[in-house]
């Protein structure tokens, strides 16, 4: 009878695939990040000039948007309490 161990019993790792997988990983995790910054740096390009076209700059029309929005709030509570015969007391 013979009695030997293998040393190839167990986990073995092959170092040289490896290592190339994980350059492989980190150049394609650079060439991702290279890209996604130029990507944003494009689209925040494309922005500036699209806000510099507009008639009306965007603050602008947030606040007449959110004029608009307490107008009809305040118009819908008023009909609200007119149609079930509450009244209304202003809390301003």
């Amino acid at each position: 009878m013979q009695n030997s161990q293998s040393s190839s019993a167990g986990f073995q790792l092959n170092t040289t695939q490896a290592m190339v997988g994980a350059v492989l990983v980190g150049a394609g995790s650079l060439i991702g990040m290279v890209g996604a910054i130029i990507g944003g740096q494009a689209l925040i390009s494309a922005m500036g000039r699209w806000f510099q076209e507009l008639e009306v700059p965007p603050h602008e029309v947030v606040k007449h948007k959110w004029s608009q929005t307490k107008a009809a709030t305040q118009a819908g509570a008023q009909a609200w309490h007119s149609a079930n015969g509450v009244h209304a007391h202003s809390g301003r």
